[in-house]
């Protein structure tokens, strides 16, 4: 028998599988991923932890089934994305990578979009965009910034340090390609002294970018001369491996944070959301700040461990057991700012309508229903602009395997809600990719039929639809009403230092 290496670098944790032709995982490894330097709007990480996950990660494959490890036949791995990795010449890192979840260029990114005001990429800059990061590392880093030779996604980064070889897919790369578009007086990266060379060679995801060279530590040493291929985002791989890149799907994905978007044949644009070009195929949506690391954090804040919560998942099905008062709250699930549609880091979150007989199980109920209003925000917003509604939306990720929160979508997006068998769809698109390069496929369509099933369909429940559609109204009141107010308090935090209980927070790591 023989196997791909599929992997899948998120946002908390790294996983890798042997996955055979016929999509079954025949052994998994989960590592808990590093720990990130997260400090008011800062947000870092060592990319050589990534090197060193990855390696202990082949190992417990290796050790797991040996035999396998030995038939793999080719590699994929996908990974979070809006995250940066400088090298320099000598194709090490010159600082720690900046996440997705930085908020520090908005500043820059303001100017830039002034300064750049003509040109096609303006408008969708800002402090999550690469060019805002590297606006950013110019002014309050310019040794780092000089030194600058590229920049890299976390999965080319990886396949990097497996092949000695630098290149980027055309998904992951998509907002840094735009900048050097020539209009007006130039392209977006001149603007910031750069130019296209800091840019990887682009190849498609399906494509070779080389083989596993010889000498590498530990279990990968075993796998020299197998091909890498490019692959590309977690979020492109993953809705592959749920079998919603197609047209007329929806895909939601809720790992760390929230991913949700509509797959189209055309091209369309609507204010907030990503129109990104799916090699053949056209995604309008993307990325949130919020998902299953909101729920996360509710667990944490109500005692997780001191409840007795096994993890998060069984946190949440243990609170949403309990007895619901009939007044529903209002959650606005800003705890990070926001990306898609907002894009607006001073966002803040909040709980309305509290009550003195509200308990854990209310504050549940409105952590779910918020992130799904915020769901229905850029579902509504896609539709329209695709000028039609989808069939269902493909949902994965970690709270896929909540059936409450899988209808809860459903009913307030009024839209049917479809979890696929593979548990983890990163690694089944990680290895359809794989699978589809080494040619087993003659395309990802046809990888997608053979290897994607589905396993549990949600209905939206007629009965529910008007509580909730006036519930919708509610959270659509409530953000426009507080979002000044968000500001105000983000504003706050910059004096906080004469509060009581506030301890001085250094201005970087």
């Amino acid at each position: 028998m023989s196997v791909v290496l599929a992997c899948d670098l998120g946002g908390t944790s790294f996983r890798a599988a042997l996955v055979d032709a016929q999509g079954r995982t025949r052994a998994e490894s989960v590592i808990i991923g590093p720990t990130l330097i997260d400090r008011m709007g800062w947000s870092e990480v060592d990319a050589e932890a990534w090197w060193t996950i990855l390696c202990e990660a082949a190992a417990k494959l290796a050790e797991a089934e040996p035999e396998l490890f030995g038939a793999v036949e080719g590699i994929a791995i996908c990974g979070v994305t809006r995250t940066q990795v400088f090298l320099g010449r000598d194709g090490r890192q010159l600082r720690p990578a900046i996440t997705w979840k930085d908020t520090r260029s908005e500043a820059a990114a303001a100017r830039l979009r002034d300064r750049l005001a003509d040109h096609p990429e303006a408008e969708r800059i800002n402090a999550f965009h690469p060019l805002a990061r590297l606006a950013w590392l110019a002014e309050e880093e310019e040794a780092s910034f000089r030194a600058l030779a590229s920049v890299l996604e976390p999965k080319d980064w990886l396949n990097f340090r497996l092949t000695g070889r630098q290149a980027g897919d055309p998904v992951s790369m998509a907002r840094l390609m735009a900048c050097t578009e020539v209009a007006g007086d130039g392209d977006a990266l001149s603007a910031i002294g750069l130019n296209a060379a800091i840019i990887p060679q682009v190849l498609e995801p399906c494509a070779v970018l080389g083989p596993v060279q010889p000498g590498l530590p530990g279990a990968l040493g075993r796998l020299a001369g197998v091909p890498v291929f490019c692959s590309s985002s977690d979020t492109w791989v993953a809705v592959t491996g749920l079998g919603a890149m197609r047209p007329g799907f929806a895909y939601n994905i809720s790992g760390t944070t929230e991913v949700l978007g509509v797959v189209g044949e055309r091209a369309a644009a609507t204010e907030g959301l990503l129109t990104v070009d799916w090699r053949g195929l056209w995604q309008l949506g993307g990325p949130s700040q919020n998902g299953a690391d909101t729920a996360a954090w509710l667990v944490s804040l109500l005692g997780g461990t001191e409840r007795g919560f096994a993890d998060v998942g069984d946190g949440i099905g243990k609170l949403l057991a309990g007895r619901r008062h009939p007044q529903p709250l209002v959650f606005l699930p800003y705890l990070q700012g926001e990306r898609v549609p907002y894009w607006n880091p001073a966002l803040r979150g909040a709980f309305l309508g509290l009550g003195r007989q509200h308990g854990a199980t209310d504050l549940a109920f409105a952590v779910l229903e918020g992130v799904a209003c915020l769901n229905r925000i850029v579902l509504e917003r896609a539709e329209a602009a695709l000028g039609a509604p989808v069939g269902e939306i493909r949902f994965g990720g970690g709270a896929a395997s909540n059936p409450v929160w899988a209808q809860i979508k459903a009913d307030l997006s009024n839209r049917p809600v479809v979890v696929g068998a593979a548990k983890e769809p990163g690694l089944l698109g990680a290895a359809i990719i794989a699978w589809t390069g080494l040619g087993r496929f003659p395309s990802l369509a046809a990888a997608q039929e053979a290897l994607v099933t589905p396993a549990r369909r949600y209905e939206p429940d007629p009965a529910r639809r008007g509580a909730y559609d006036a519930l919708f109204a509610v959270f659509r009141r409530a953000e426009a009403a507080l979002a000044p107010i968000s500001a105000d308090l983000a504003g706050l935090s910059r004096s906080a230092g004469s509060l009581p209980g506030v301890h001085a927070t250094p201005s970087s790591p």
